[in-house]
């Protein structure tokens, strides 16, 4: 690894990338649930950064420590969006090799690149020459009817070589056609073991497990095996989650947060973010699970769905529906 590891133990649990969810305003709610947990942008192409009139870097330091998601295949461009992403003040570059989307695979980009391993390679070690800090990769277990662990040790030797020691892996393989990419993340059968075999032939590597996680004893069970945890929808979708992991995971003495914590400390972001022309709906729709299992929920969700979107909605609205919650 190129630099040293902060003391939260960098990469030990992280919150997936998750396109239309894991936006800047998402990961300021979730850094309010926990100091230590790696935070991933969706997915971002290198066209996109390039081309695009919109600044898909911006975000805010307070966020950190936060790994930018790059899709892409050619090295140039990825090496260029790297340094970019670097200078802002992201802690990792990510290379996504394990998105299955039509979309994506037209650009050529995401699971397919499984299949390209000299490519991925290339790519990587043009992003770690022109970056200090570390470069990962997202992949699958495999695709298609490449699915024998020889092809994905072969995958990993290749993209090791280059002096990537961090790899994220879904334990699923991905099909490029027939499923959408929900069915990609629910129908192939999940195989744990697999990753757990894959550290274990490749000890110098950090190895960080996804797919299908949802409670802190399977994060425990999983850290039995591997370096490290992905959780994503279980993570979004229930946010509360999240204001258990420092203690469970990384410092014994560590409080737990609240839901209701977290949200009164985001009130003076989402006032600020207001007055910068944010709507709040933007911002909003990413606490709508703040609550789960906690008596008042439904009021919170559906005064929130009813009024956030409205013209003029302030810091107000999140207030009265927070009244209705009681924890």
């Amino acid at each position: 690894m190129k630099q040293n590891q902060p003391h939260f133990y960098r990469g030990r649990f992280s919150v997936a990338p998750m396109l239309d969810w894991t936006t800047r305003h998402c990961r300021y709610f979730h850094r309010q649930f926990s100091q230590y947990a790696l935070l991933y942008t969706e997915m971002v192409t290198a066209q996109a950064i390039i081309h695009a009139s919109y600044d898909h870097l911006a975000f805010s330091t307070a966020e950190n420590p936060v790994a930018i998601q790059l899709g892409g295949s050619d090295p140039a461009q990825l090496a260029h969006c790297a340094k970019l992403a670097e200078e802002r003040g992201y802690v990792e570059i990510n290379l996504n090799v394990g998105c299955p989307s039509d979309r994506v695979q037209n650009g050529m980009f995401g699971a397919c690149l499984m299949a390209k391993a000299d490519l991925v390679a290339e790519c990587v070690g043009a992003m770690q020459s022109a970056v200090n800090i570390p470069v990962t990769v997202k992949t699958r277990i495999g695709i298609d009817d490449l699915d024998s662990y020889e092809f994905l040790c072969d995958f990993v030797e290749k993209v090791a070589a280059t002096g990537c020691n961090e790899l994220i892996v879904h334990a699923r393989k991905a099909w490029l056609s027939g499923l959408s990419p929900k069915e990609n993340r629910e129908i192939p059968p999940l195989n744990y073991e697999r990753v757990y075999q894959l550290k274990r032939d490749f000890p110098e590597l950090w190895i960080s497990i996804n797919g299908g996680i949802k409670t802190i004893e399977e994060m425990k069970n999983h850290l039995q095996h591997v370096d490290g945890v992905m959780v994503g929808r279980e993570a979004y979708q229930n946010p509360s989650l999240l204001g258990k992991i420092d203690q469970a995971l990384f410092d014994e003495n560590a409080p737990i947060i609240t839901a209701r914590q977290a949200v009164e400390n985001m009130l003076p972001y989402i006032d600020e973010q207001l007055h910068q022309g944010i709507y709040l709906n933007h911002i909003s729709r990413h606490m709508l699970g703040a609550f789960q299992n906690c008596k008042g929920a439904r009021q919170w969700r559906r005064y929130l769905s009813e009024n956030a979107h409205k013209q003029g909605a302030g810091v107000e609205v999140v207030q009265t529906a927070l009244s209705f919650v009681e924890e």
